[in-house]
């Protein structure tokens, strides 16, 4: 960011955190003391917003680490919902629909990652085998 020197580099820093942090540009630019309109200017210039673009998709990744880490408890905590005789019969009927779903769901992403290895290994439609 040319012309802005060091400065502009902590205020920038400072910008993409508080835009992470805040619910809205107003509030983020309030919380490093600038004028809303500056930062929306900012957003404009391509350092700028590669910079919170990319800090964004940083946290976004770590979020959904975190949620990977946890389907472990929380396949427990469906089954144990689905086979429990004392829990209502709505909600043993959701865990089960729940079961069911990431079941399909796992046959498909199985079926679509067998079928992109047989083309990306040059193969025809129907001899899809690993």
């Amino acid at each position: 960011m040319r012309g802005h020197g060091a400065k502009f580099g902590r205020k920038k820093d400072e910008a993409v955190a508080a835009l992470l942090a805040h619910k809205s540009i107003e509030e983020a630019a309030r919380a490093v003391g600038l004028n809303p309109n500056t930062l929306l200017r900012w957003l404009q210039l391509p350092e700028f917003r590669d910079a919170y673009l990319k800090a964004h998709c940083e946290v976004v990744s770590q979020s959904v680490a975190r949620m990977q880490q946890a389907t472990s408890a929380a396949g427990i905590t469906i089954l144990r919902l689905m086979t429990d005789p004392n829990v209502p019969a709505a909600v043993r009927l959701r865990a089960a629909e729940c079961v069911f779903n990431q079941a399909i769901k796992g046959i498909e992403t199985e079926n679509f990652e067998i079928r992109l290895a047989a083309l990306e290994r040059g193969l025809p439609p129907g001899d899809q085998k690993r």
